[in-house]
């Protein structure tokens, strides 16, 4: 929190964060505008005292005049600042989702290329590893630009949540013999544990779905070499309670703090290179608390994670 304080303070850091130069800084205009208010302030009180004979009443009001001055002065730097927090956000997505998209796309160029050359001719197998490829990268690409749109979605508030009763328990069921063909290719044994009280959840059905499947599809994707996936769910106080035990990669407690934020892969997901876009985990701390849930995980590097959340019930 101090650090956080002091950031504020720091004219030099914030300019270099929004990409723009010291005399265009949002703060650094809030000090020119406050050493000016102050400046007319001064000089105001000056003109007053020759006029009014009483400096109390020119006192008063010139301290009502500077702190309006300084209000408007404050509301205006901070729409300067929103504007450009939000300039520098449009900016950090395009290079983001253009670095996400230069892989694949590069993949499928050199795909089609060989493809359309006479290399290949009379090379079934190198040809079925080719549009094995193909496939993959399109799926991939895919995968992006739908997690891409749920984002935008939830964040423009343009996805309506409708809430109802809705099972959990039943929900994992059907969405596990979804996952079975992918666990078994995986050599992942995956463990349901409900237990007999647990109630309906009040919220969403499409969207707690969302939430479920992709951390399903995380914990297998990251459990590495086979293992096991213990999911539980139970009743907690007046809320459901909802865990997934993997035996995966673990996530490294230096990255722990941006385990939720738009983009971001752990390191240790980036050295076993593991597929994904980055968005997942975003997408569901985002549904979880528009459906007045709670999120979180515990995790140990090389020793698997366990992510769980809360849902109101009925």
């Amino acid at each position: 929190m101090p650090e956080k304080i002091t950031d504020q303070f720091n004219i030099s850091r914030q300019c270099r964060r929004y990409g723009l130069l010291l005399w265009q800084c949002p703060q650094f205009l809030f000090l020119v505008m406050g050493a000016i208010i102050v400046g007319a302030s001064l000089f105001s009180f000056f003109i007053g005292s020759r006029y009014i004979s009483d400096l109390g009443i020119v006192a008063l009001v010139d301290i009502l005049i500077t702190a309006i001055l300084f209000i408007i002065s404050f509301v205006i730097t901070r729409s300067f600042e929103k504007l450009a927090e939000i300039s520098r956000m449009k900016s950090e997505f395009i290079n983001i989702v253009t670095h996400q998209l230069r892989a694949p796309l590069t993949n499928l160029r050199w795909a089609v290329d060989f493809l359309t050359s006479k290399e290949w001719e009379g090379d079934k197998e190198k040809e079925e590893e080719y549009y094995s490829g193909l496939k993959e990268n399109v799926g991939r690409m895919s995968e992006l630009v739908d997690d891409l749109l749920v984002v935008s979605r939830l964040q423009q508030d343009t996805i309506p949540f409708r809430k109802k009763e809705i099972s959990l328990e039943d929900m994992i069921k059907e969405m596990l013999l979804r996952f079975g063909a992918f666990a078994d290719a995986s050599n992942i044994e995956i463990i349901f544990n409900p237990k007999e009280d647990t109630p309906s959840v009040f919220a969403d059905p499409s969207q707690i779905k969302l939430v479920v499947e992709n951390l399903i599809d995380n914990a297998i994707r990251y459990t590495k070499g086979g293992g096991k996936i213990e999911i539980n769910l139970e009743k907690r106080g007046k809320r459901a309670y909802f865990s997934i035990t993997d035996q995966g990669v673990g996530i490294p407690e230096h990255d722990q703090k941006f385990i939720f934020q738009k983009f971001f892969r752990s390191e240790n997901a980036m050295r076993d290179q593991t597929r994904g876009s980055g968005l997942g985990l975003f997408i569901a701390k985002t549904i979880i608390e528009k459906s007045d849930g709670e999120i979180g995980f515990e995790s140990k590097d090389s020793k698997g994670t366990v992510f769980y959340f809360y849902l109101p019930i009925k």
